[in-house]
Order: C-alpha cells, then structure tokens, then sequence
C-alpha cells in the first residue's frame, strides 16, 4: 500500500493554538497522530510524506522515525530543516516528486501548484502547507492531517473524498482522549 500525509509537524506547539487541533497539550497531540498512522500503515507500506514533519533535535526526529511504521519518504516542506532532510530513516528526499499510483499520474510537492505537469492529461496534485484552508480545485488535494483524520490516507480514499461529499475535515477529527 502507499499512502499520502504532510503537515504533522511533531513537537510543534504553533499547530495547537493556529490550526486549532483539538488536543489538550502536544504531548496528547504527538501521541495521537503516531497512533493513528501506525493503526493504517504496516511495516511494509509507503508513505510520502510531503512536508513539514517535526521541529525539534535530531534525537526527537530519530524517535519519531522510528515509532512510525513504513517506508518514508519526504517531499520536503517549509518548515523541514537539515536535520530532518538529512536524516537516514527516510528512504528518499526530494522537494518534488513525480511517481504513478493505480495507474494514476501524482505530482507531488509541499506547496499546492496552480498548473502542474500533466495537469491536462489527468496528473493529479497532491500536497500539504495549507492545512485544509484553500478551495479544492478539479484533481488537487491537500493530504494533510487537518485535511484528513490526522492520518495517511490512500490514493483511493483521497480520490472519493469529494465523491462522497464527505464532511468537513474536523467532523472526522478524533477526541482529544485519542
């Protein structure tokens, strides 16, 4: 399986009071958001994370690397310094990234584009930074965790989001006992 998130930012307390995540501290935060991504993603798994993973020293970026199940790779964000671009668990690092997924063309980058390549033959844009606050276009979706319940997601949960009319991303968030 591979799977798509941005916009954890780990050990951030800038995420709590601007982005209003409903948690009590960042400890309750942090905890929430390794359990939801270890309840979908197995060992075996990818995951593109595509930016803005976590502040902090390179110890806490290790632990955290380490407590979270899959293959990682990063599409570096804004808020990823050297350490976390530099740091070995990650499998591959990129500030972009062009890869095909169910038979699908994704770009991915951190920032949300206005055209991309392939835009007209069905590519699809993925990407995080605006924590769920920019109008959905046709095929771009922000795979962040404000976007999503605070976990990665699948191409193929992404893709039925807007089928479904599903409801807006803080119905789906989970309790702050989570």
């Amino acid at each position: 399986m591979i799977f798509f998130t941005a916009d954890t930012h780990f050990n951030d307390p800038r995420v709590l009071r601007i982005d209003r995540r409903p948690f009590p501290d960042l400890a309750a935060h942090d905890a929430a958001l390794i359990a939801a991504w270890n309840a979908v993603v197995g060992p075996h798994d990818e995951v593109w994370h595509l930016g803005d993973f976590a502040r902090g020293p390179s110890e806490l970026k290790d632990a955290l690397l380490d407590r979270l199940s899959g293959v990682k790779h990063l599409v570096a964000g804004n808020n990823d310094d050297a350490a976390t671009r530099c740091n070995p668990r990650w499998q591959s690092v990129q500030a972009y990234a062009e890869l095909t997924v169910e038979g699908r063309p994704l770009v991915l980058c951190h920032y949300a584009f206005r055209t991309w390549n392939g835009m007209g033959k069905g590519a699809i844009d993925l990407h995080g930074h605006s924590h769920a606050r920019l109008k959905p276009i046709p095929r771009q979706y922000d795979v962040g965790v404000d976007a999503f319940p605070f976990r990665p997601v699948a191409l193929e949960e992404i893709l039925a989001s807007r089928r479904r009319g599903r409801p807006a991303p803080r119905d789906a968030s989970p309790s702050p006992a989570s």
